[in-house]
């Protein structure tokens, strides 16, 4: 079987991407007329029409397309051997995301066990889903920390704790108050955001008790969640890891866990041929 001339496909994946022979062309610094004979040769390699014209754009074919998916992947490898061997001539490095909103407190958790290890430099990013996936796919982050898992096809999620979930609030907003229904309209409310799942969760357990309750605050982040319930704003639906400083100082109580609900924390991953071991030791911890 005839080798595959490994610039051929770069060439190809760059017009592939561009749509356009002559950008591509500006970008790889050559002539069209020297691109156009790169792309007839791999289309004689693979025998098969790569490109069909679509106007004044390239449209990729059927073959094009499963050429284009097969690129990405060999690519793909290519850079993260690159990287994984390069890392192993320096510093050993762990690149985490964590969803902007989730638990301080979790994140340390988490990454306690590899945290001022010599030798390891950690590196953690804060930002939303949609962006800390991107740096899954673009393999500058090994894992992102979440408490909802995605539901796009190709990533692995993996449930690290559960959280029961609780009441908490100032001692003056909880006291006198013998039963859960009590609590729960006797003070505002500082709830988890409507788009989150232990909101879902919060809301099944409010209809089935069948309450009429006064909401001061819905917030995404839980971190802001821990402030307002300092400033004694209202009771809090956390889970207790939140404000675990808080409860410890006596600043803030628990009232009592709410029945059926949990926060689930995951990590989420991509499947890679040279994993992080870093991160294998922490998702076996």
């Amino acid at each position: 079987m005839p080798e595959l001339n490994y610039h051929h496909l770069r060439y190809f994946h760059a017009v592939a991407e561009a749509g356009n022979l002559t950008r591509a062309a500006e970008a790889l610094n050559l002539a069209p007329s020297a691109l156009s004979a790169q792309i007839r040769a791999l289309e004689a390699r693979l025998g098969q029409p790569l490109f069909a014209r679509d106007g004044r754009r390239l449209a990729l074919t059927e073959a094009g397309r499963i050429a284009l998916a097969h690129a990405q992947t060999i690519f793909g490898a290519g850079e993260e051997l690159m990287a994984t061997l390069a890392a192993k001539a320096a510093p050993r490095r762990l690149a985490v995301g964590a969803l902007a909103t989730l638990s301080r407190n979790f994140q340390l958790a988490f990454l306690r066990p590899v945290l001022g290890r010599p030798g390891v430099d950690v590196v953690l990013r804060s930002g939303g889903m949609a962006e800390l996936l991107r740096g899954l796919e673009a393999l500058t982050l090994d894992v992102v920390l979440t408490s909802d898992p995605p539901a796009g096809p190709g990533f692995r999620a993996h449930r690290l704790a559960e959280e029961p979930v609780s009441l908490i609030g100032r001692p003056h907003l909880l006291a006198g108050h013998a039963d859960l229904a009590a609590r729960l309209g006797a003070a505002p409310l500082i709830l988890p955001g409507p788009e989150s799942g232990l909101r879902a969760g919060f809301e099944a357990l409010r209809a089935r008790l069948g309450l009429r309750l006064t909401i001061a605050a819905e917030v995404d982040d839980m971190a802001m969640m821990r402030l307002l319930a300092r400033e004694g704003v209202g009771i809090a639906v956390l889970p207790p890891i939140v404000v675990r400083d808080e409860l410890a100082s006596s600043e803030l109580l628990e009232a009592e866990r709410l029945p059926g609900l949990v926060q689930a924390f995951h990590a989420v991953t991509l499947p890679r041929r040279f994993p992080n071991p870093l991160l294998a030791d922490l998702l076996r911890g």
